[in-house]
């Protein structure tokens, strides 16, 4: 597995963390989850500012945010209780075979 897959990995877990612990601030009214998710996105485009030397930056945002809106729908499912009906289920679906197609076709990536 090329190292960049492994940064991606790192900067969708940040951006995961960061967007579960604004959840849980409350609008920034709870100062420990605000401080995470401050520093849980800042290490995420710090992670992605590597990306972008070797990858493009429409791939790597493609990638980084489906996959970041994937995960979150489902710890919105698991930790808060949101449901998901069935079309949102299809979307999340078709996102997932998207990054697929990039990864298994695109030249733009690297494999």
């Amino acid at each position: 597995m090329p190292v960049q897959y492994l940064i991606l990995f790192f900067a969708i877990l940040a951006e995961t963390i960061g967007t579960t612990a604004l959840q849980a601030s409350h609008q920034f009214t709870r100062v420990g989850p605000a401080i995470v998710t401050v520093i849980a996105y800042g290490i995420s485009f710090y992670l992605l500012s590597f990306l972008l030397k070797t990858m493009p930056v429409g791939i790597v945002y493609a990638i980084w945010s489906g996959l970041g809106i994937v995960l979150i729908a489902g710890i919105g499912f698991v930790l808060f209780g949101q449901r998901l009906d069935l079309p949102a289920i299809l979307g999340l679906l078709l996102i997932v075979a998207g990054i697929t197609v990039i990864h298994l076709f695109s030249t733009a990536t690297p494999h």
